[in-house]
């Protein structure tokens, strides 16, 4: 009962944390802007994008520990 319950939930976090990550603003000009802009870089985030950022770690930490908990066979 409690392994489809935690596969759905793992599921649905996939999709959410694919979803977070794709909310992104893009945040410069990929592997060639870091030559030339360096400074810009660490430029601070608004308060949405630290909300953003926020969630979207919260959604890594449970979709890894749910793939964790269900590759490693520990409810049986």
């Amino acid at each position: 009962m409690i392994i489809p319950l935690l596969s759905w939930a793992w599921a649905i976090s996939g999709i959410f944390l694919i979803l977070l990550v794709l909310l992104h603003s893009p945040k410069g000009d990929g592997m060639g802007g870091l030559a030339s802009s360096g400074s810009s870089m660490f430029s601070s985030a608004s308060s949405a994008e630290s909300t953003l950022n926020r969630a979207t770690w919260a959604f890594l930490i449970l979709f890894l520990t749910l793939a964790v908990i269900l590759s490693a066979g520990w409810l049986k």
